[in-house]
């Protein structure tokens, strides 16, 4: 393949290999997948992918702020557009919409859910300090539906950053687990119970 000259085709050549990445590393593993295993899934020359990145540690790290940028591209319109029904904005429905699409979208691109909870999870402070930042972006907006919940006297004022960190890890953890297994239960019925079980607690009322 010639290489590309023009920015639109040096673009259009890198996501090419990001996606190729993603494939590999979802499959193989990080210590699994060596540049030449990307190189032919991008149907490129083994140098080809050092024109756009350097090692395999720079790859892994676009491919994990990639994954983020398209997560929260798919989460975001489903919190605006429950954001934007009816005078009063009903936190709970925000943040029922927002759980539901983050399971439904690692459901849907089950490597992305790889890449991101099980290898960057396990390769410790290789990745440690960008999968942290990853994470702190995703508890911010979880904070900032705790906080308006509380705003309308919907949960009891608990500090909302401990409280979106619990969330977070709860969705993290569940959408780990449903690479093996879904559990019988779809994505909104199971959004359905993290929100309640956040909002309302384990006890009957």
């Amino acid at each position: 393949m010639q290489r590309a000259v023009s920015d639109e085709e040096k673009g259009r050549r890198r996501a090419d290999i990001l996606r190729a990445a993603k494939r590999v590393f979802a499959k193989k593993g990080f210590h699994g997948t060596t540049i030449a295993d990307i190189a032919k899934a991008a149907r490129l020359s083994y140098g080809s992918v050092y024109w756009y990145f350097d090692s395999k540690d720079t790859l892994f790290h676009a491919v994990m702020d990639n994954e983020e940028q398209a997560l929260r591209a798919h989460v975001w319109p489903h919190v605006l557009s429950a954001a934007g029904e009816g005078e009063r904005p009903d936190p709970r429905e925000i943040m029922r919409r927002a759980v539901q699409a983050t399971f439904e979208y690692f459901e849907a691109d089950k490597a992305s859910a790889k890449v991101l909870f099980r290898d960057s999870y396990a390769m410790g402070a290789q990745f440690e300090k960008h999968l942290f930042g990853i994470y702190e972006r995703f508890v911010d907006d979880i904070e900032s539906m705790i906080a308006e919940a509380q705003k309308a006297q919907l949960i009891v004022q608990a500090p909302p950053r401990i409280v979106a960190f619990s969330v977070a890890a709860l969705i993290g953890q569940l959408a780990l687990r449903r690479l093996t297994t879904s559990d019988g239960l779809e994505a909104a019925v199971l959004a359905d119970f993290v929100v309640s079980m956040t909002l309302d607690g384990l006890l009957p009322r």
